[in-house]
């Protein structure tokens, strides 16, 4: 199951305040979050397959480099983003 581009203007609309925002960090992180969690659903069924592995290892880092970035530019804005979307426990 691949990414719809009606689930990506909703994720768009939701985080990057209108469908056309794309390159939001919020909408990019919100992004990659959703990703994320399609491949780590996939890999608790197929624990062998090395290369969705390394395409989510590849994912959770850019999504740390972005929210890295967004920590240092506004703070008050990476806590909510964090908060939203259930990143840490």
């Amino acid at each position: 199951m691949s990414l719809t581009s009606e689930k990506k203007i909703e994720i768009f609309k939701e985080f990057g305040g209108s469908e056309k925002n794309t390159g939001s960090v919020e909408s990019q992180v919100a992004l990659i979050t959703h990703r994320i969690n399609h491949i780590s659903a996939h890999l608790r069924e197929n624990r062998k397959d090395h290369s969705s592995t390394r395409s989510l290892y590849k994912l959770v880092g850019q999504r740390k480099k972005l929210l890295k970035y967004l920590a240092n530019q506004d703070i008050t804005k990476y806590r909510a983003l964090i908060e939203k979307l259930n990143l840490r426990k």
